[in-house]
């Protein structure tokens, strides 16, 4: 008896998904192995989502899936088939969020590359459930600024959840 022979599965495999990005419908058909990032860049031209470690560790990519933060570089475009996403072009539909004008004024950003991973983060914290300066940090502690020492930052989520630097 001859042992059978491993199936091998083609890459080049397609899906069709149907998603809501920033309150619109899209249906696509993806390949297989697309990742999210790619698609929400390459396919929809939505370039605010930024790539940076493509590992999930510097959080620029992090998009708002069904609610939730999440890094758009690791998860792929087939897996949020029925799902809404946020990108941070769908943060206001007019003018800057609250958010984003305090980032602005408290110059919560430098090269900017980081931006939009910490308001799509940050966009989904209730920040009753992270008091204090330590809950701000920890609140953005998943995203990672090269060029602003955070002090900007800091004060930007301050500003934007109204609260006084503690002594």
């Amino acid at each position: 008896m001859t042992a059978p022979t491993a199936r091998r599965v083609e890459p080049s495999v397609e899906v069709p998904i149907s998603v809501t990005v920033n309150g619109e419908a899209v249906e696509a058909v993806v390949p297989a192995r697309q990742l999210l990032a790619d698609f929400l860049r390459e396919e929809l031209r939505l370039t605010g989502t930024h790539v940076g470690c493509e590992q999930g560790i510097c959080g620029a990519c992090t998009i708002n899936l069904d609610g939730e933060p999440v890094r758009s570089c690791i998860m792929l475009a087939a897996q949020v088939d029925g799902s809404a996403i946020t990108t941070v072009e769908g943060l206001s539909s007019e003018g800057l969020s609250p958010l984003q004008q305090a980032f602005k004024d408290n110059h919560g950003l430098q090269c900017g590359f980081c931006t939009p991973g910490f308001l799509m983060t940050l966009s989904t914290v209730d920040p009753e459930e992270y008091p204090g300066e330590e809950g701000i940090r920890e609140a953005i502690s998943g995203n990672l600024c090269r060029c602003t020492g955070y002090g900007g930052i800091l004060q930007a989520v301050r500003t934007a959840w109204n609260r006084p630097q503690d002594g």
